[in-house]
């Protein structure tokens, strides 16, 4: 099965004259899969990422999520697709700086209506996921940015989505630290995630499975196919 698919899906930003960021890309990343976005700057890895998460709405073309298309759902159905199938990685952690890593973690529940005390318990079993259950109860002042983005991916996976999506999720990190992440992330695909990870990385692009390559927006080069 499809977790999600762009079908000649393109995005433009209004200005004069408008700005084209992404071009009738067609891509399918099958359930399971773990596949990398790479390409120069500039050349849509972000707004593609963007358009699969549905954080933004494709200008032209179409959007699904588990074979539905989304690009006509009302904002409000969306912020659910999100909710309970995506997850969300970013190269800035965008923690909260006065909460605890268990507290961090925990809001990605708040849109579900879960109790308090559930969400602290599903946090806690998240971070032990990631190899942080000793530090559950430090903010992120008094963690390593490694151990800031592992609290980053404990938040994403809370919901048990079913596709983690990650925008250079390494980028702020030192080599070491970042094929610590790299290696995260393959463990979660092994378990059963399927992860979309765009990347300036060359040690991500080399160890995943499948590397989508941009250039201007446009698809220029697949080395997979989801299946």
């Amino acid at each position: 099965m499809t977790a999600l698919e762009l079908a000649a899906a393109g995005k433009e930003h209004p200005g004069s004259p408008p700005v084209t960021a992404l071009r009738s890309v067609t891509l399918a990343i099958g359930d399971g899969e773990f596949a990398a976005i790479v390409g120069p700057s500039g050349s849509g890895k972000s707004t593609l990422l963007a358009l699969a998460g549905t954080l933004e709405r494709p200008t032209s073309g179409e959007v699904r999520i588990g074979g539905t298309a989304v690009g006509h759902l009302a904002d409000r159905e969306l912020a659910s697709v999100r909710a309970y199938r995506i997850g969300f990685v970013f190269q800035q952690f965008f923690m909260v700086p006065t909460l605890s890593a268990v507290d961090n973690v925990a809001s990605g529940l708040l849109y579900r209506g879960i109790p308090a005390a559930q969400r602290r318990d599903a946090a806690a079993t998240a971070l032990a996921t990631v190899g942080l259950a000793h530090r559950m109860w430090h903010r992120p002042g008094e963690m390593s940015g490694g151990e800031r983005q592992r609290t980053a991916i404990a938040r994403a996976l809370i919901g048990r989505p079913a596709i983690i999506l990650a925008d250079e999720p390494t980028g702020s990190l030192d080599t070491a630290t970042g094929l610590g992440i790299l290696a995260l992330l393959s463990e979660l695909n092994a378990a059963g995630s399927t992860i979309l990870v765009a990347t300036h990385n060359p040690e991500i692009s080399r160890a995943v499975p499948r590397t989508i390559r941009l250039r201007d927006g446009a698809v220029e080069s697949d080395t997979g196919r989801a299946a």
